[in-house]
């Protein structure tokens, strides 16, 4: 099972490498004429672009590409440095909030919906059901705003721009990642509760629940036995989807907060039209959201007793 999830997510990354080759090439806009504006002449636009290789078939430059990563080679950005090298820092820094987003989402979620589940119709879950659909309604863009007015311009107890010393790690400077996470962390939530509080509640109504509480088992028990153990198998395929999500969506949060990620770079390397930033980083997004695919798949069936008997046998 494990080796056909993994053929799968190959074939499915190669095919992905090709959409976003593509893609990107496709994007409105000539690169070379947002680097050296529209008023130059078109011989050296065409000159330029011979110089990029932008003037050969796509698939020829697909295939030179492809070539490139199977080396670890992601190409040259248009500032001249080799794209790895651009990646490093940016990637350590969004890994860094999507991570701290998860640990406090994994938490924050379960118990959250658990409790809502487990107060179903009652005030509680009302105000939670209300509040999850209300935020995850709004972009994260939105909340991230919301957070800078009140912390940063009513309260100023936290600054409104998240920036950082060349080199320096985001954990030696907490307080800028305060206002990035809160912001990740209330979208993700949202979704996150919504889901494992349906999960849960599906869970309390089943026989084997009403089977333990007629037994005389404690609430305590019920829950310890029945409801997490069925809820986590759910818990942990959003968890990781939102771990995945939660740098994807930083695109406009980090841009916001001024924070050195990838979000930021893959934003101003769209407006400049530095065509290998930007190929590198989608793959790279894309990429890791199949992993994280195939790994909640197996974390389904290892969690879940039943299906990891079908497939022992």
């Amino acid at each position: 099972m494990i080796a056909r999830r993994l053929l799968t997510g190959l074939g499915s990354l190669a095919l992905l490498s090709l959409v976003v080759f593509v893609g990107v090439d496709l994007l409105p806009g000539d690169p070379v004429t947002s680097r050296v504006g529209p008023g130059t002449s078109p011989e050296r636009v065409a000159e330029l672009r011979h110089h990029l290789g932008l003037d050969r078939p796509v698939l020829v430059r697909y295939g030179e590409w492809l070539a490139g990563l199977a080396g670890g080679d992601l190409g040259t950005s248009a500032s001249g440095r080799p794209v790895t090298a651009l990646l490093s820092d940016r990637v350590g820094n969004s890994a860094v909030l999507a991570g701290i987003s998860v640990l406090l989402l994994a938490p924050l979620s379960l118990g959250l919906g658990v409790w809502a589940a487990w107060r179903r119709g009652r005030a509680v879950d009302r105000i939670v059901s209300t509040g999850a659909l209300l935020l995850v309604s709004v972009p994260e863009f939105v909340v991230a705003g919301a957070l800078v007015l009140l912390f940063a311009v009513t309260l100023r107890v936290l600054p409104a721009v998240s920036l950082l010393p060349v080199g320096a790690s985001p954990l030696a400077h907490p307080d800028v990642l305060v206002l990035p996470v809160l912001s990740l962390l209330l979208v993700g939530l949202a979704y996150a509760v919504r889901v494992i509080r349906a999960s849960a509640a599906t869970t309390l109504t089943s026989p084997h629940v009403e089977f333990l509480r007629l037994g005389g088992a404690s609430e305590a028990v019920v829950l310890r036995r029945a409801v997490v153990p069925a809820v986590l198998p759910v818990a942990v395929q959003v968890w990781l989807v939102s771990g995945v999500s939660f740098v994807g969506g930083a695109v406009l949060v980090e841009k916001v907060f001024g924070y050195p990620g990838i979000g930021e770079l893959l934003v101003s390397s769209v407006q400049i039209g530095d065509l290998p930033v930007v190929q590198a980083l989608v793959l790279l997004l894309g990429g890791a959201m199949l992993l994280v695919l195939v790994l909640a798949d197996l974390a389904v069936v290892l969690l879940t007793p039943r299906l990891r008997t079908a497939v022992a046998r």
